[in-house]
């Protein structure tokens, strides 16, 4: 017994040691991977303050070498960041020359005090206390752009401002940002704060060519920026951020509320007292009439900031820039908007040529009153012109001009469109439907082909604005830019290939040298050719008989008219000869203009203008054979067709039997009927020289609903694109029966 309880003790005792060095192990190992995690985190915080050295180390040896590099004060104050560029035509014809409009160089203690704090306030309220670069606003920019999921948004100081405009261009690259950043700080190492600032005040660009605030205070005040008042103040800084926007002369209702905004940041951080900033009346003061400027601005401010993108950087030197512009085309363009718009309105037009050249471009009715570009920047809806992306959907899918549809009133997802009118034509073809702009016709065809491949289709022809997949954005709600649809409209003329707008041919420096020449884009097929020649068809017969009849010009004319709900806006879009052309109407705050609709004042301007566009050009026919693929064509009575052995015979053109084999002669006495309506050939060429019962032959069954509408392998034919190395299986979409189902 004793034994046996020493040996219980013992066995005790052996499991206590163990546990014991179990222990003592764990607490190796879990003191073990303590020390080994903090061997770790601190080899990386000596590597990363090391880096940061190192980092450190090059950027002020950047910074040295930058500011080591920089131009004297002196030699800063002579400089030019302006460039004169002399605008020519596409005949070579000058049509305009623009450059900087310096006004006197104000030294710092001739600038107002209120001009000072209006800058600073607005554009750099640290600028007094950073080193060229703002740390804390880059850091709250940062904060700000993970909270809300978007961009980075600007944070450039008032140096960075001032270097970028002397030593480089605008474009949005991390390099240049990068090289901004250190210039600005080598800047701040060279000068002080009042010289910087006395740099910026005379170098900063205002818009329309005025450069510095004596130039922009001349400009729109008519007096020196010495005289200066608190309000004409506020409205100088605030044009800083955007020229066009914020100009006393584009908008004024706009130019004001941004002063207004100077004022405020004025008596947050300028010291500005609130109670004389209660008394400030920016609306008051007066502006300077302008004169002598044209609808021409309108192409030189969308064509010329291209420069920025087809020219080398640090490019000051003069240079002379050959457009596409016809100046007939954009004199007869001018007085087709300003002789059809209706009183109260705003107009727009682009004309194309075939290869996407810009002919002309009036963005307005008056520049002088207003320089906002309602070509190139103004989205409105295109009410039913908008209906050529349905339709080319629709012939994509199978649909051609003769098919009969039903303009019946239909209901989709609760939404029940009407026509002009309210009257209902019940079966007519696809070609009426579209000539007379059927409002249920193209609700039921969107429907059918799926709302978002009319989207696809519009984007696949051009479109670049947000587009709806709702069911009433078949008649044209989503909001678009003129020139694109001009571009749509184009590749259609262009026999569904794509077209890209160019305003500019090539740059040379005033001694000749050749820095830029425009090269044509690839040009890629958007959709088949008889698609294309389906939806010109449309198009032509919408101007010959339909809506666009106003548009008519005495020779072949293909185009659709647009008009949104409670006339808001009116559009036509068409093409003649080569040439295609827009025309948009309608008021800047989108109010109703009684009467407006696309197929009058638009389609009347379109007219005008295009009769002197195409006069020398020849008259061209529009190619509307449909030459359709082998599925959507309609099998003939007598020919029978199925796999390669049911074909039992051949019939010549005299109706004569013929050798399948491809042996000559005519089979025509082996024919004969025995029995009642059973056919039997007798065939020489039969070993057994014994009649064969012939079965009656019956047609493959005729293919009612075509491929899925722009399905993956198809748009990769159609764009003469390679397929993938799998082949995707293609369900069927059918053609009828499927108005109730919505698509999106």
């Amino acid at each position: 017994m004793a034994r046996r309880r020493g040996s219980g003790s013992n066995k005790r005792g052996y499991r206590s040691r163990r546990a014991a060095s179990a222990a003592r192990d764990r607490a190796a190992a879990s003191g073990g991977w303590k020390a080994g995690l903090w061997r770790w985190t601190r080899r990386l915080a000596i590597t990363g303050v090391f880096l940061g050295l190192l980092a450190a180390i090059g950027l002020a040896t950047a910074v040295f070498f930058a500011s080591r590099s920089l131009p004297s004060y002196a030699s800063l104050r002579e400089s030019q960041n302006g460039q004169t560029i002399l605008v020519r035509a596409r005949d070579g014809s000058q049509i305009v020359e623009l450059g900087p409009s310096y006004g006197q160089w104000l030294d710092a203690d001739e600038i107002p005090d209120v001009m000072k704090q209006a800058m600073v306030s607005v554009e750099d309220h640290r600028f007094y206390s950073h080193f060229g670069v703002d740390p804390m606003g880059l850091a709250r920019a940062v904060y700000n752009a993970v909270l809300e999921d978007r961009q980075v948004s600007a944070t450039s100081t008032i140096t960075q401002q001032l270097a970028r405009n002397i030593f480089l261009n605008s474009n949005r690259t991390l390099d240049r940002k990068l090289r901004e950043a250190v210039l600005a700080m080598a800047l701040e190492w060279r000068f002080t704060k009042d010289q910087i600032l006395e740099l910026y005040l005379n170098k900063v660009y205002f818009g329309g060519g005025a450069y510095g605030i004596d130039s922009a205070s001349r400009k729109f005040f008519s007096h020196s920026a010495r005289e200066l008042s608190l309000e004409e103040a506020a409205i100088i800084a605030g044009m800083v951020k955007a020229p066009s926007r914020y100009s006393p002369t584009a908008n004024v209702e706009a130019a004001v509320g941004r002063a207004n905004v100077v004022v405020g940041q004025m008596v947050r951080y300028g010291g500005l007292d609130p109670a004389v900033a209660r008394t400030v009346d920016v609306s008051a003061v007066n502006l300077r009439t302008i004169e002598g400027q044209n609808s021409i601005r309108y192409f030189t401010d969308w064509a010329l900031p291209q420069l920025d993108l087809l020219l080398p950087n640090g490019n000051f030197e003069p240079i002379e820039v050959w457009t596409t512009l016809d100046v007939g085309m954009q004199r007869a363009a001018t007085a087709a908007i300003q002789s059809n718009v209706p009183d109260g309105t705003q107009g727009a037009l682009v004309s194309l040529d075939r290869d996407g050249a810009i002919l002309a471009l009036v963005g307005g009715t008056d520049y002088v009153t207003s320089n906002y570009n309602r070509a190139t920047d103004a989205m409105r809806q295109p009410g039913s012109a908008w209906k050529l992306f349905v339709y080319l959907a629709a012939l994509e899918a199978g649909y051609t001009p003769d098919d009969r549809v039903n303009d019946v009133p239909v209901t989709i997802n609760d939404w029940s469109p009407r026509n002009s009118g309210g009257t209902y034509a019940g079966e007519i073809d696809v070609r009426t439907a579209f000539a007379y702009s059927k409002n249920t016709v193209a609700a039921q065809l969107g429907n059918e082909v799926g709302f978002s491949n009319v989207a696809s289709m519009a984007r696949r022809f051009g479109i670049t604005t947000p587009i709806s997949t709702y069911p009433s954005m078949v008649l044209g709600t989503s909001e678009v830019r003129l020139i694109d649809m001009v571009r749509a409209f184009s590749a259609v003329s262009a026999g569904g290939r794509s077209i890209e707008p160019y305003g500019i041919l090539r740059v040379t420096t005033a001694d000749g040298e050749e820095l830029y020449q425009h090269q044509a884009p690839r040009s890629y097929t958007l959709v088949p050719d008889y698609v294309a020649a389906g939806i010109t068809d449309l198009l032509q017969t919408a101007v010959a008989t339909g809506t666009g009849r106003a548009a008519q010009i005495g020779r072949p004319v293909a185009g659709k008219t647009g008009t949104t709900s409670t006339n808001r806006d009116g559009y036509f879009v068409g093409f003649s000869s080569g040439i295609t052309t827009g025309v948009w109407m309608g008021r800047d705050d989108n109010g109703r203009v009684p009467g407006l609709s696309g197929g009058r004042a638009p389609a009347q301007a379109f007219a005008a203008y295009m009769r002197y566009a195409v006069r020398d050009r020849p008259v061209e026919e529009f190619d509307t054979d449909l030459q359709l693929p082998e599925w959507q064509l309609e099998p003939d009575d007598e020919f029978y067709y199925g796999d390669d052995e049911d074909y039992y015979f051949y019939i010549d053109e005299q109706g004569n039997l013929v050798d399948p084999s491809g042996n000559q002669g005519s089979f025509g006495d082996a024919f004969d009927v025995e029995g009642e309506g059973e056919n039997v050939i007798r065939d020489p060429l039969d070993p057994r020289g014994i009649g064969q019962p012939l079965p009656s032959p019956t047609p493959a069954p005729r293919r009612s609903e075509p491929p899925p509408a722009a399905s993956d392998d198809f748009l990769e034919r159609a764009t003469g694109q390679s397929l993938p190395g799998d082949e995707r299986k293609q369900g069927e979409r059918p053609r009828q029966n499927a108005i109730n189902e919505q698509r999106f």
